[in-house]
């Protein structure tokens, strides 16, 4: 962890931008942000959430199966098991985004989906991100590479969707320079004025 994050305990009330409540006094007066998980930690969490929805197929659906007397062994994606498994699979984590805004692979990584255009994600921002845009991501897999190379850590998924996953306890200095250049270079312009006009007193009292 470097010296611009810091691990804030519980949930902090974050108001334009600026953390309150903060454990430091110099900290309430700079502006963070969640960080955002990158690569690797968000692969654990998948891979978790893959093997929790495999545990669920194999408790629940397995044996219905077996006493039906149906295939498990067809791969095809028409295949009866495999439809299940679909459906099981797409509605694990449209409903566990929507309602808790993270799935069990999430919450045990600390791990957060949060809109970037919505105080609380919507059912749009959901579908977009967990159904249409994880089809996509799971047909072209190395597409997953893209939370590398895309801003705030994206995957095509958060993109679509625009939004992003952040560690839930886990803040970020941001970078205050950009904002402040706008009111420096307006100081150095009045400055400039004021520097002219006791310039154009002093010729007018010379000439005088």
């Amino acid at each position: 962890m470097t010296n611009n994050e810091f691990v804030m305990q519980g949930s902090p009330s974050m108001e334009n931008g600026f953390l309150m409540n903060a454990p430091d006094e110099s900290v309430k007066h700079k502006n963070y942000a969640l960080k955002t998980a990158g690569f690797w930690i968000r692969f654990w969490a998948f891979l978790l959430d893959g093997f929790i929805i495999s545990a669920v197929v194999g408790i629940l659906i397995n044996p219905i199966f077996y006493l039906m007397d149906w295939s498990l062994s067809e791969s095809v994606w028409y295949a009866p098991i495999s439809i299940i498994t679909a459906i099981l699979y797409y509605s694990y984590f449209v409903l566990m985004t929507k309602f808790f805004g993270q799935t069990l692979g999430k919450m045990v990584f600390g791990l957060r989906v949060i809109s970037l255009k919505h105080d609380k994600l919507t059912w749009s921002d959901v579908l977009f991100r967990d159904l249409i845009g994880r089809i996509i991501n799971n047909i072209f897999m190395p597409l997953y590479i893209l939370v590398v190379i895309l801003p705030e850590n994206q995957g095509l998924h958060d993109y679509f969707a625009d939004t992003a996953v952040v560690h839930e306890k886990v803040f970020v200095e941001k970078d205050p320079a950009p904002a402040a250049l706008p009111k420096q270079q307006e100081q150095i312009e009045t400055t400039v004025q004021e520097e002219k006009i006791e310039l154009a007193k002093l010729e007018e009292k010379n000439e005088q």
